[in-house]
């Protein structure tokens, strides 16, 4: 059984670092300028995507010709440009009309401390990104360049990692313009939020969705060999606490066999086909003998994406958000808020799924176990247990609004869930921000989905980057949120989407 793992990791990527300047402050000035660039992109070392630094920009068509470079390279996924002198903004127009990665523009300078009793006009000269980042601010304003702006020097923490959670968002929207994403069978019979504009989705986002018939997954099921069956069940034994049952030789073995054979076809399908995400539903399984529960969660964990009964735009979200979040603790999941807890003053939400939330929620083992699902018409699935970890973490949902598409994040805090004895599925229990009742009547005004991502590995900071990078509508229930204010938004909001699609 040879795996083919899915690429999650940033350790491939580069944002490369662009200087601006100008031939008329000679070339000892510009030897400087490039030496304290090199430093910046020194202090900038360590981030999870490797910044490159790149020779200084005097003229339009060198700043030209390198965006079209960054353009045509796949590895390079953005560019961080800083104004050390003065460059005229002119120069820029048309490198950053032909640039189509996302940007960042850093307003910092090579002192943190000015020394004051030295300054002289040489000093002032090679000194002024105070006066030349302002000259670059406007011509992306003016051009509608679309930014995201830090501000300080690189040696303060919060500088840093504001420059991580932009890395992080221009990698999960590299993840989604190269993603082709798999449903098997449609949505949901009369559901509506998990309908969407499949072609407006891949203008927007860059993502191919498509479908297949779950019986050619079926196909690639039935192929999975004894070997590799037995070999996947001896990992299910070494990872998970399994019930007796299922072991084997228990008196339904035979279930997790059949789970282990739907994991290896709908990996090895996944794999064939180039897919990062995928969708199933319970309407819709064919010759399988089990809805996919344990095969489901387990990619999830993997970095792939997933959206159940058909939900494609949620399978966006999984897979962008486990891509934000390569290398931290925690992980993204398939959520779906399904029942409160209403007592006063302490009010929280159940979430969960009929299966498939994924166990990298948890640092706790998780059990595997079989258990009758109502719905579907096939075998007894089956699929590990778990309730997410304590600790903060941030639900964001997609819906189709007709004229674009709508990303609602709500900041969360999972909490310590009460015994689940009876509730045999992966799990988790959160008070959301700020309140459960203005969260929810939030929630509901801005017509959110029922099914959203649940990430603990990446903040609300870096979905905010990933919208303004993506030209996408976000909305933000947190701490700070009121109904009114909420309600303020979403209509100014309505007015200025429309109005930037032009005629």
């Amino acid at each position: 059984m040879t795996r083919q793992p899915l690429a999650t990791s940033l350790d491939s990527y580069e944002v490369w670092f662009v200087t601006g300047s100008q031939n008329l402050y000679g070339e000892e000035t510009l030897r400087q300028v490039a030496q304290q660039s090199q430093a910046v992109v020194e202090g900038l070392s360590g981030l999870p995507v490797k910044v490159v630094w790149k020779p200084v920009l005097k003229d339009s068509d060198s700043i030209r010709r390198l965006a079209l470079d960054i353009n045509a390279r796949d590895d390079v996924i953005g560019v961080i440009a800083w104004m050390h002198t003065f460059s005229p903004a002119k120069m820029w127009i048309a490198g950053l009309d032909a640039l189509q990665k996302p940007l960042l523009h850093l307003h910092t300078q090579a002192n943190v401390e000015l020394p004051w009793g030295d300054i002289d006009f040489d000093f002032m000269n090679l000194n002024q990104a105070a006066h030349g980042d302002r000259e670059f601010g406007y011509i992306q304003t003016r051009l509608g360049v679309a930014r995201k702006t830090v501000v300080g020097h690189v040696s303060n923490p919060a500088v840093r990692q504001q420059v991580e959670d932009w890395q992080r968002a221009a990698a999960g929207w590299t993840a989604a313009r190269t993603l082709k994403l798999a449903r098997f069978g449609d949505n949901m019979r009369y559901v509506a939020v998990t309908e969407g504009d499949k072609t407006e989705a891949e203008l927007r986002f860059g993502v191919q969705v498509n479908t297949w018939g779950v019986n050619e997954l079926a196909e690639a099921v039935d192929a999975a060999t004894a070997a590799d069956i037995d070999a996947l069940v001896d990992e299910y034994v070494a990872a998970y606490d399994v019930a007796a049952e299922l072991l084997p030789g228990g008196e339904r073995a035979q279930s997790l066999r059949d789970g282990a054979a739907i994991e290896l076809g709908l990996r090895s399908f996944l794999e064939e086909g180039g897919f990062g995400a995928f969708t199933t539903s319970f309407e819709d399984l064919g010759a399988l003998k089990q809805l996919p529960g344990l095969a489901v969660q387990r990619l999830m964990a993997e970095g792939y994406g997933f959206g159940a009964e058909g939900d494609w735009k949620t399978a966006i979200l999984v897979r962008v958000a486990n891509v934000m979040g390569a290398g931290l603790p925690g992980g993204a999941s398939l959520m779906e808020d399904y029942t409160y807890d209403l007592v006063a003053g302490d009010e929280k939400i159940l979430g969960a799924h009929m299966l498939e939330v994924s166990p990298s929620l948890t640092t706790a083992k998780p059990r595997l176990e079989i258990h009758p699902l109502g719905i579907g018409g096939k075998d007894d699935p089956v699929r590990v247990v778990f309730t997410a970890d304590p600790g903060p973490a941030l639900v964001v949902a997609m819906s189709d609004m007709r004229d674009r598409f709508r990303l609602v994040a709500n900041v969360v805090e999972n909490v310590e869930a009460p015994d689940l004895p009876k509730l045999p599925v992966g799990r988790a229990v959160w008070r959301p921000q700020p309140d459960f009742a203005t969260s929810a009547a939030c929630w509901l005004t801005a017509g959110a989905a029922h099914h959203t991502v649940m990430t603990t590995a990446v903040g609300v900071e870096v979905f905010r980057d990933f919208a303004e990078i993506a030209g996408t509508e976000l909305v933000v229930i947190d701490d700070e949120t009121t109904v009114r204010g909420f309600q303020r938004e979403l209509r100014w909001n309505q007015a200025y989407y429309r109005l930037a699609q032009g005629l």
